[in-house]
């Protein structure tokens, strides 16, 4: 094996590690980079994110579970006149062939009645269910108060 092959090697493995880390799959669906920010001790609820790109025909994200708090919610952030409103919605609905993400300031999922502060670096198993692809179980990774984790916003 030439050194350059064995370079190659190594830097996809690389790249397939740190994306089997962060990305998962379920039917057409991919999600992508599944995140919480940290949160500060006695902070009753926190905040999940991630990335849901439907290559496939129209789903939608019904509902999320984790063992982190005592309910998960979803929900959206938007302007009603001069106020940011906070609503749980029943659903996150997928279009086929389009990217939903969810976000700070947007749909996000609600971490209600936090057993114990969410601290960075820490993992967190969540469940997701979909109206048609079904559950899938996904890895939460804990980063920094003010994460953005470079989604676009």
């Amino acid at each position: 094996m030439s050194i350059h092959t064995a370079f190659a090697a190594a830097a996809l493995s690389l790249f397939a590690l740190s994306a089997s880390a962060r990305d998962y799959k379920i039917g057409a669906i991919a999600i992508e980079h599944p995140y919480a920010r940290a949160t500060a001790a006695g902070q009753p609820t926190g905040g999940g994110f991630l990335k849901l790109d439907n290559q496939g025909a129209a789903d939608r994200l019904v509902s999320a579970s984790a063992t982190v708090s005592g309910s998960v919610e979803l929900h959206e952030m938007k302007m009603e006149g001069d106020v940011m409103r906070m609503r749980q919605v029943d659903g996150i609905a997928l279009p086929a062939g389009k990217a939903v993400e969810l976000r700070p300031g947007g749909f996000h999922v609600m971490f209600i009645g936090l057993k114990a502060p969410l601290k960075a670096g820490d993992q967190f198993p969540m469940k997701l269910k979909f109206e048609k692809a079904g559950e899938v179980e996904v890895m939460v990774n804990v980063e920094a108060a003010g994460a953005m984790n470079g989604m676009k916003h």
